[in-house]
């Protein structure tokens, strides 16, 4: 249970609900409590459990550290099912007990985590994540015919996959992707097998294997089959928009350049969308391409400003992606020396996607390296910091 609060949670959680024009009542049947539950929360008479707390702040779209400063529960419950994550994976190759949904139900669920993936909800993803992998798995070894049991699992092992990777459990992750290697040949599609390569790139990132991660990714781009409808215009630019990244972290600026030269000519075809569980169009190569000015480092910064200057990601991207954008221009605008803007753009991150943004190492670096200057006001400086985790 989260540490009580004299700084009027009810109260906060009241003034939120009045500005979203939603009633007890209303509040109470979106988070799934009772309205004498929400009535007593609001009063101040009785304190939420961590659940509770999530739940209220999902139903008035803010996360739960923005209604009570010292929460917690988020880490803590990722952390907890981290350990029955990797246990539900432990013997993916062996079949176990029968699934527990029918295809419809689990097709359901899956839907439900990559939207949970999408907007960086890893909370309520990471709860469900241990009983989804399973009956994932025991799904596929029981189907008769494997092609669509494969795609539910590949699509389960990269939304679990999400939540161990940005928690920092590498190794669990690096598991999850080769799950996800193992199941994609059943599915008997080429176009599964480039969202995989895409996800791969993860271990190379972990392990700063740039050289190597470029390689693999140009392997897959020659693998995937050509651009004819908008699901495999969208797989194959979103391999050129990572191929960029790396080839950026490799400083290797002319194959970044060409990279995105590609990504950019296939997101003109493409309208802005999710697509097989990635987002791709014009918007998310743009994202790609400040990433790849802050991936090359200080010499190209101004690249990144120039992005900065004309556009800013709209809503209809995905959340993570949103706020991963204004991560990266908050470590431009650091070297850059403009450091207010940087926090500027930190607390942008924030109020997107609070999971993503407590989670990125960079975001943590950022806030502690501008903490140490000052040069923001120090105290909300103080409080973000402390919420980040970089003191």
């Amino acid at each position: 249970m989260p540490p009580f609060d004299d700084g009027g949670l009810g109260k906060r959680i009241a003034a939120t609900r009045k500005a979203r024009r939603l009633r007890q009542v209303d509040l109470a049947r979106a988070a799934f409590l009772s309205i004498a539950t929400i009535r007593a929360i609001e009063q101040g008479s009785r304190h939420p459990s961590d659940s509770a707390l999530e739940a209220i702040a999902a139903a008035l779209g803010v996360d739960a550290t923005r209604l009570l400063s010292t929460f917690t529960g988020t880490e803590r419950r990722v952390h907890a099912a981290l350990p029955r994550i990797s246990a539900s994976l432990a013997a993916y190759d062996v079949p176990m007990e029968p699934p527990a949904r029918s295809l419809d139900e689990l097709r359901e669920a899956v839907d439900e985590a990559v939207n949970w993936r999408l907007s960086a909800q890893y909370g309520a993803l990471a709860q469900q994540a241990p009983e989804l992998l399973s009956d994932a798995l025991a799904t596929f070894h029981a189907a008769a015919d494997r092609r669509d049991a494969a795609r539910l699992l590949v699509s389960v092992g990269r939304s679990v996959d999400a939540v161990a990777y940005k928690y920092g459990a590498h190794d669990l992750s690096a598991r999850l992707i080769e799950l996800m290697r193992w199941a994609a040949p059943h599915a008997d599609d080429e176009l599964l097998s480039s969202t995989v390569a895409y996800v791969r790139t993860e271990t190379f990132f972990t392990a700063r294997a740039h050289r190597a991660g470029k390689l693999a990714l140009e392997a897959a781009i020659d693998a995937a089959p050509p651009p004819t409808d908008p699901n495999s215009t969208a797989a194959l630019g979103t391999l050129h928009m990572r191929a960029a990244v790396i080839a950026g972290r490799d400083q290797d600026a002319d194959s970044a350049q060409t990279h995105l030269a590609d990504a950019r000519r296939l997101s003109e075809a493409t309208d802005e969308g999710t697509y097989l569980g990635t987002a791709f169009g014009p918007e998310s190569v743009l994202i790609h391409e400040l990433s790849v000015a802050v991936g090359l480092g200080h010499d190209h910064i101004d690249d990144a400003f120039r992005i900065a200057r004309r556009w800013a990601p709209s809503d209809a991207l995905p959340a993570e992606r949103r706020s991963g954008y204004w991560i990266e221009l908050a470590r431009a605008q650091m070297w850059g020396g403009r450091l207010e803007d940087a926090f500027e753009s930190l607390k942008v991150a924030r109020q997107i996607a609070p999971q993503h943004t407590r989670e990125h190492p960079w975001a943590r670096e950022t806030a502690g390296t501008l903490l140490r200057v000052k040069r923001a006001d120090e105290e909300s400086l103080h409080h973000f910091a402390d919420w980040i985790g970089a003191v």
